[in-house]
């Protein structure tokens, strides 16, 4: 391995890209790879979490003295798995689905150097408030819905449903921080360099 490894980044999430910036961290490159994400018939969420990051590690090129970080979230009620809403319809849906109700936000992580790939999952339980059709009509009005798991993001408005997490809220953004820091790091990366 060498000294000093070059991070790559497996996603084109900004919120990763963010998260990564408080471990100090810039990747040299992001290389989102391209795979089906559908659930397998009657997979679990945590382990449809787990196949899916370990699947996008297994999709993205390694080269020699590189270190590439995947990551997949997904929202879960129940044994559903609430992936990124297709329209404004299915986040409504997503939505009335989670509101007043605890729901769980599953987030798997994978680290791939060219000779192994470690996997690793984070459960964080939330509560959301009872929603209102006008607090929903409101949210989904604003866009901020798109491109997320279950149909919301808890750094921007949707932060104002949610009054309780127990777990990494790190984790519900898309990246647990202790977690990638202690794979990263057992990879060779230096973390606040």
């Amino acid at each position: 391995m060498p000294d000093n490894p070059k991070l790559i980044l497996g996603s084109g999430s900004p919120r990763r890209l963010e998260l990564l910036a408080q471990l100090g961290l810039v990747p040299v490159a992001v290389r989102a790879p391209d795979i089906n994400e559908d659930p397998q018939p009657g997979e679990k969420p945590r382990a449809y979490v787990r196949r899916m990051a370990l699947e996008k590690a297994q999709a993205s090129v390694c080269a020699p003295g590189e270190v590439v970080l995947c990551a997949d979230t997904t929202v879960a009620v129940g044994q559903r798995i609430l992936g990124k809403p297709e329209d404004s319809n299915e986040a409504v849906s997503f939505l009335r689905m989670m509101s007043g109700r605890r729901h769980r936000v599953i987030t798997a992580i994978a680290v791939k150097t060219v000779n192994s790939v470690s996997v690793k999952d984070v459960v964080t339980d939330v509560k959301m408030k009872n929603l209102s059709a006008a607090e929903i009509e409101g949210y989904v009005a604003t866009n901020d819905w798109r491109g997320k798991a279950g149909g919301y993001g808890i750094q921007g408005p949707a932060g104002a449903f949610i009054p309780w997490i127990g777990g990494s809220f790190a984790a519900v953004m898309g990246l647990p921080l202790v977690e990638t820091a202690n794979l990263l790091q057992a990879a060779g990366i230096r973390i606040w360099k």
